[in-house]
């Protein structure tokens, strides 16, 4: 069955993340047993040395608890979950012609070929468990820059794999660190040779479209010696009335005098429970720079972690959620500051309304040996109305007295006489409240290319409106 865009845009519907494609896949398997596994691995024809991990991450799933601390996970039931699903198209495409027409249209809708032509050096589209399509400019091949799928990279580059893959996050970090391993499929495999230095953006867009399945895509990015890198990840699915899942995993390496953005926008359907792990290595002088948005998801534990393990290295995080109706988004991140002279910049925001649940959790660990340090921590919410919820829960564990430290929290309702003073000058109660919203989320906006400021801008919108998910 095709999607029609075309009508899907003249009935002006304005979500256009909700588009459904009819459920058709080339294979699929439900549920997480040993079996399961080893058809996973089968279909996928990988090597022996992988099956091997992911049975030893299931074993691991099996031992550790449930987190206990955090959103209710109840309603998740692995035995029901797709934790595989082939879509009908050829895989990795180097041509949009070759993806099927229905899957075609869906990141048509979304954008991904038109933001290609006009500001991206690299795209990778995934569907379900699959990469479909995949390109990088010939110029950054030219220069050593390797840009694919995870499922190729293993193929390809297995040494270059071995030396780095589950370095930064083991399998024994938490349950759903496990589940990824066991279960993992697509994502994108980045490498930056030194020296090398791009001017634009590369992106993997991620895009679950299966009722009841889950998507464990494994991205891992390696900056080398004075490189830069700008990458961006989008992740999106349409609602059903059944639990998604999201337990993806991102492992990032900067190295000396490197530096690397890392850009997302997610928005999960409502009935999605997002339950990803993000880490950086950085080392000498190195800079991690996080530009997050969350929206969508019934629930999300999400907290990117940056390890500055070189002295002078840096990081910078910028990041909004915005929780509506049903929804409970714990996000947050972690830090851990090694080396002398490193320093972290956290600005963080959060918007609820209509019962929402907005959480911010920092785990901070400034070691002994990271003296002369600073580390600077800004977190607002903003409560649309008096049934929203919003909480600020540090977690700081300073082991040096040669350091600059501070945390600052502000919660706080819309203000009525903004509204009213804006009402005043002939503005709708409506459009008051959305203006006060989308200046409060500006920061976030500015730190973004111009495309995807404008995609934040729209989702904050559709936030207001009800209409996500």
């Amino acid at each position: 069955m095709k999607t029609d865009v075309n009508k899907y845009r003249d009935e002006k519907v304005e979500n256009i993340y909700n588009v459904k494609n009819e459920d058709k896949y080339s294979y699929k398997t439900i549920g997480l047993t040993e079996d399961v596994i080893r058809e996973i691995s089968e279909k996928k024809g990988e090597p022996e040395w992988l099956l091997d991990i992911r049975l030893k991450a299931l074993e691991m799933y099996e031992k550790l608890p449930m987190p206990n601390w955090g959103p209710d996970l109840s309603e998740l039931d692995m035995s029901k979950i797709a934790t595989y699903v082939r879509p009908q198209s050829k895989l990795n495409s180097k041509t949009w012609d070759d993806v099927p027409d229905d899957i075609k249209s869906t990141f048509d809708a979304l954008g991904i070929p038109e933001a290609e032509k006009e500001a991206l050096a690299g795209v990778g589209a995934q569907y379900d468990s699959e990469i479909v399509y995949h390109s990088i400019k010939d110029e950054l091949v030219k220069q050593g820059v390797i840009y694919t799928d995870f499922d190729q990279a293993v193929k390809l580059y297995p040494d270059l794999v071995k030396e780095y893959f589950m370095k930064c996050i083991p399998m024994t970090d938490h349950k759903f660190a496990a589940l990824h391993y066991a279960v993992w499929s697509g994502g994108s495999f980045v490498y930056v040779p030194k020296g090398v230095k791009l001017e634009i953006p590369i992106q993997s867009y991620f895009r679950l479209n299966a009722p009841g399945a889950g998507q464990f895509e494994h991205t891992l990015i390696i900056v080398e010696e004075d490189a830069y890198l700008h990458f961006i990840e989008g992740c999106s699915a349409p609602k059903y009335n059944e639990i998604n899942l999201h337990a993806g995993a991102v492992e990032l390496f900067v190295k000396d005098n490197a530096s690397l953005r890392y850009s997302t926008i997610e928005n999960w359907s409502k009935n999605m429970m997002n339950l990803n792990s993000k880490r950086v290595i950085v080392g000498k002088n190195g800079k991690i720079e996080w530009v997050t948005g969350s929206f969508g998801s019934k629930i999300s534990m999400l907290y990117p972690m940056s390890i500055l393990q070189g002295d002078n290295s840096t990081c910078e995080y910028t990041g909004i959620s915005f929780a509506g109706n049903g929804q409970n988004l714990d996000t947050g991140l972690k830090i851990v500051q090694v080396g002398k002279n490193t320093s972290s910049i956290v600005d963080a925001k959060s918007i609820s309304k209509d019962g929402g649940v907005c959480t911010f959790r920092s785990n901070v660990h400034v070691k002994p040996t990271a003296t002369n340090s600073k580390l600077t921590i800004s977190c607002e919410s903003l409560m649309l109305d008096s049934e929203s919820r919003s909480d600020t829960i540090p977690n700081d564990i300073i082991e040096t007295d040669d350091i600059e430290y501070s945390h600052e929290a502000t919660i706080g309702k819309i203000s009525d006489q903004t509204i009213f003073y804006l009402m005043s000058r002939g503005i709708s109660e409506k459009d008051a409240k959305a203006m006060i919203v989308r200046g409060f989320a500006n920061p976030i906006s500015k730190a973004l290319p111009l495309e995807y400021a404008v995609e934040m801008n729209n989702l904050i919108n559709l936030e207001l409106e009800g209409s996500i998910g």
